[in-house]
């Protein structure tokens, strides 16, 4: 039985690591359905000034070229947006492990209408980091999932 807390702690360890850097707190992992870590990675927009360097295209990016991606499984600590959503739909991925769904909810539910297994932990750990980011820092939470700071009824 795969333990997805026990992956979701990568995609955290990635979260952090971001964080440290001066950038957004978003990490992700990519596994095989054994559970053998394939890629990991974090949200580097800020770091890189690549508007596309989120945590999940970083992760999948350092799995290197896969056979097949129907079996596996990516863990995020957020939500996919629709940017990484549609990664995972491209590519066919079976299941995405999210770490938390509150402080945005991305394509979750399109992915579910699309037949993705989409499995979503609650992570108290996950909600707070990032609720704490985007209080902090709403000017780059609302660059990186592409709306307008100040725009009205946004931040």
């Amino acid at each position: 039985m795969l333990d997805y807390h026990a992956m979701l702690r990568v995609a955290i360890e990635e979260a952090r690591q971001g964080l440290a850097e001066g950038g957004i707190p978003i990490g992700a992992a990519l596994f095989d359905r054994q559970g053998k870590l394939l890629g990991r990675g974090h949200n580097r927009r800020v770091q890189e000034g690549d508007p596309s360097v989120h945590g999940e295209t970083d992760a999948f990016r350092k799995a290197g070229r896969q056979r097949s991606y129907r079996d596996k499984i990516m863990v995020t600590t957020l939500a996919p947006c629709w940017y990484c959503s549609g990664l995972v739909r491209q590519f066919h991925l079976g299941t995405v492990v999210v770490g938390e769904s509150v402080n945005f909810s991305g394509g979750i539910e399109w992915l579910r209408e699309n037949g993705v297994e989409v499995i979503d932990l609650q992570s108290q750990e996950c909600i707070d980091m990032l609720g704490n980011y985007i209080k902090a820092h709403p000017d780059v939470w609302n660059e990186d999932i592409g709306e307008e700071y100040g725009a009205p009824g946004r931040l």
